[in-house]
């Protein structure tokens, strides 16, 4: 909420530029030339749509509450980038990476239990921080996890997560949970629901432990649990599930990733892939 107002701010003071200041006076000239301006500040792709999808949402709100009679940004579109391959990780640096923290120190019992579990479900950031004790069913082995749009799916824990989860909650060194949010499983160091930003942290940090020399996030893990299924054989319907996308070609992009890995075998082992 605080991105997309922003965005309006910023949308509303490129307005008064041009000599806007009424929300009826705005047209979708007005909106490219702001458009235009975002490019040539060489802002990201996905920035450029998020804030183009604030300034729809705003006018999409005053053409409802009938304080505009059209909506300017009906029919704008700006360019499609190419999407990026996600990065990920090769099985090797995966195991690194677990392997990373230190299983005799109480933060490093709960920071392999959320590598452990991330990688396992694939689950993202805000999914792994927000799930609550009663949410994590070691016994069976799946974890209820809330996605994105309120939605819930059951996500499965491997044997290395249960037993990484199994000792971060039997741990008498763990902080107590505070009252503010006593059902958090994971938890920082003053007994609060670890954040998304502290995680992001400690898996840059694990990362450097790991001797692994480029950016990983949270989303990485996520990223290299799904090419992993689809070298192992798993099918894209099946990934499209336990990732928790509501459609099928968002997890599309990820059978590219294992494209590229197979070019690269091609390309080394076949007698005539190279001249």
């Amino acid at each position: 909420m605080r991105a997309y107002g922003g965005d309006l701010v910023e949308l509303a003071s490129a307005l008064e530029t041009r000599g806007v200041v009424e929300a009826e006076a705005v047209g979708s000239r007005d909106l490219r030339a702001y458009l235009a301006v975002l490019d040539e500040r060489g802002l990201a792709h996905t920035t450029i749509q998020r804030k183009l999808s604030s300034a729809r949402a705003l006018f999409r709100f005053l053409e409802n509450e009938g304080v505009i009679d059209k909506h300017p940004a009906s029919g704008l579109r700006q360019r499609r980038e190419r999407r990026k391959l996600p990065g990920n990780l090769d099985e090797r640096e995966i195991e690194a990476l677990l392997a990373a923290p230190d299983a005799e120190a109480p933060l490093g019992r709960r920071d392999r239990a959320l590598l452990e579990t991330m990688y396992s479900a694939g689950t993202r950031a805000a999914e792994t921080v927000g799930l609550d004790r009663a949410d994590v069913d070691l016994k069976r082995g799946v974890a209820r996890v809330r996605g994105k749009g309120r939605k819930q799916r059951l996500a499965p824990l491997g044997s290395y997560a249960v037993e990484a989860l199994r000792e971060y909650m039997a741990d008498p060194a763990r902080p107590r949970a505070t009252l503010r949010d006593p059902d958090a499983m994971f938890l920082n160091q003053r007994g609060g629901r670890l954040t998304t930003r502290s995680l992001g942290r400690l898996v840059d940090a694990h990362a450097l432990r790991a001797n692994i020399h480029r950016k990983v996030t949270p989303h990485t893990l996520r990223h290299s649990f799904a090419t992993h299924l689809l070298d192992r054989g798993a099918d894209l319907r099946s990934v499209q599930e336990l990732l928790g996308h509501a459609h099928l070609v968002t997890t599309q992009i990820y059978t590219h990733v294992s494209i590229e890995r197979l070019r690269k075998i091609y390309e080394q082992a076949h007698p005539h892939a190279q001249g």
